[in-house]
C-alpha cells in the first residue's frame, strides 16, 4: 500500500501540496480528481476557458495546460525514480512551458481530453509500480525525492490548481 511520505522524502516547498492530499487510497483519490475535473471543465464555455482572474495571470486553459505539463513531468520523474534510475532529473520553468504550450490557441475540449489521457496514464503507471519501489529515492531539480512523494505531489498539485480555478476563476 502506498504510504504518505515523510517530510524528509521531498523538498520542503512541496509541503503546501502534500498537506492538501486527503487520507485514503491515493489511486482512488487520483481517479476522483479526474472525474471532478472533467465534470467541471466540460461544463465551461470556450469564453470561460479564456478568462484570467487578473491581469498577468493565466487563463483557465493555461492553468489546465500547466496541470497537464506538470503531471507529465512528475510522472516521468516517478517512472525514473521508481525504476531505480539515479540520474539527476532537471527542473523546469512553468512560465516558459505555459508560454510555449500556446494553450490559449487550443480548444477547451481538446485540453480536457488531453488532461484525461495524461491522468489515466499516471494512474496506470502507479498501478504498475511494485511495493518495494515506492521508497526509492532520486534527485529532481537538484534535490532528493522518493517515488511515493512524487505520487503525492501529483495529487496535491492537482488539488492546489483546482482550488484556484474554483475560487478565483469561477466565483463570479
Amino acid at each position: 500500500m502506498l504510504k504518505r511520505p515523510l517530510e524528509n522524502e521531498y523538498p520542503s516547498y512541496y509541503n503546501n501540496y502534500l498537506k492538501l492530499v486527503p487520507s485514503g487510497n491515493l489511486l482512488e483519490i487520483l481517479e476522483e480528481q479526474l472525474t471532478e475535473a472533467v465534470t467541471l471543465f466540460s461544463g465551461l464555455s470556450e469564453e470561460q476557458g479564456s478568462i484570467a482572474y487578473a491581469s498577468g495571470k493565466w487563463t483557465v486553459k493555461e492553468v489546465i495546460g500547466h496541470m497537464i505539463d506538470t503531471e507529465r513531468i512528475m510522472s516521468y520523474r516517478l517512472l525514473r525514480i521508481s525504476r531505480g534510475d539515479k540520474s539527476p532529473l532537471a527542473g523546469f520553468s512553468e512560465e516558459d512551458y505555459a508560454f510555449e504550450g500556446k494553450f490559449t490557441q487550443r480548444l477547451l475540449t481538446e485540453l480536457v481530453e488531453e488532461l484525461q489521457t495524461v491522468r489515466k496514464s499516471t494512474i496506470s503507471l502507479l498501478r504498475g509500480i511494485p511495493e518495494y519501489a515506492w521508497p526509492r529515492s532520486g534527485t529532481a531539480n537538484e534535490l532528493p525525492v522518493t517515488a511515493q512523494a512524487v505520487a503525492f505531489i501529483i495529487a496535491g498539485h492537482w488539488i492546489h490548481h483546482m482550488r484556484i480555478i474554483e475560487e478565483r476563476y469561477l466565483q463570479n
